[in-house]
């Protein structure tokens, strides 16, 4: 099994990330529609993080939105930070590993898409994202594909030949309220005719 990093520069390098991001975005804006609906700083002004960012597209969508002060893209493929900088000098973007990483300054909204269950540890970056990620009543919203109730994606460790946790809705639950979170949304975005949707959840930091 390949490192999911190595998977996704390559990915980068050979101009994958842009049905990454065609694929993702319908249930992306399913999940920041829920999350901005429980943000109230939204008119205020806030921060936000994507936590494993790819080519930036989320980060460049956020900064367009009203209020948006400050975003940061985080990426752990070399590459794919690479294009994110090739499509938005003006963007800030960091190569880092999400396990690791800590922002200078908590922020208001850490968006995810289709990374944690990359992750060695799923619970410990959780508690990351609640304790250093995040200013209190901070929102944290994500959604993945890969998971036990999804039976399309059941092969896609093997097809993609990277390691991939499987977990269950339920498994899910515990993991984010376990870190200290507040489950506020839980459902399935963009549905579709053989597709269950991306099991998204909208958390707030207590």
């Amino acid at each position: 099994m390949r490192n999911a990093t190595d998977v996704f520069s390559e990915w980068a390098d050979i101009g994958k990330d842009a049905g990454m991001e065609k694929g993702h975005a319908p249930a992306v804006d399913e999940i920041l529609t829920a999350a901005f609906e429980e943000m109230a700083c939204i008119e205020s002004g806030f921060s936000a993080i994507d936590a494993g960012c790819g080519n930036g597209w989320v980060v460049r969508l956020l900064s367009t939105i009203d209020g948006c002060k400050s975003v940061i893209g985080v990426d752990g493929a070399e590459s794919m930070i690479s294009r994110a900088n090739d499509v938005d000098p003006a963007g800030t973007y960091i190569h880092a590993d999400l396990q690791t990483w800590s922002p200078k300054n908590p922020v208001d909204l850490v968006h995810s898409m289709e990374v944690l269950y990359y992750l060695d540890d799923i619970p410990g970056f959780l508690e990351l994202v609640c304790n250093k990620w995040l200013n209190e009543g901070g929102i944290f919203a994500f959604g993945i594909d890969h998971y036990l109730e999804n039976d399309a994606c059941h092969e896609w460790s093997k097809k993609v030949g990277t390691r991939m946790a499987m977990h269950s809705e339920s498994e899910w639950r515990v993991m984010v309220e376990s870190a200290g979170l507040e489950i506020i949304q839980m459902f399935r975005a963009a549905p579709g005719k053989d597709w269950c949707g991306t099991l998204t959840i909208i958390s707030r930091k207590l």
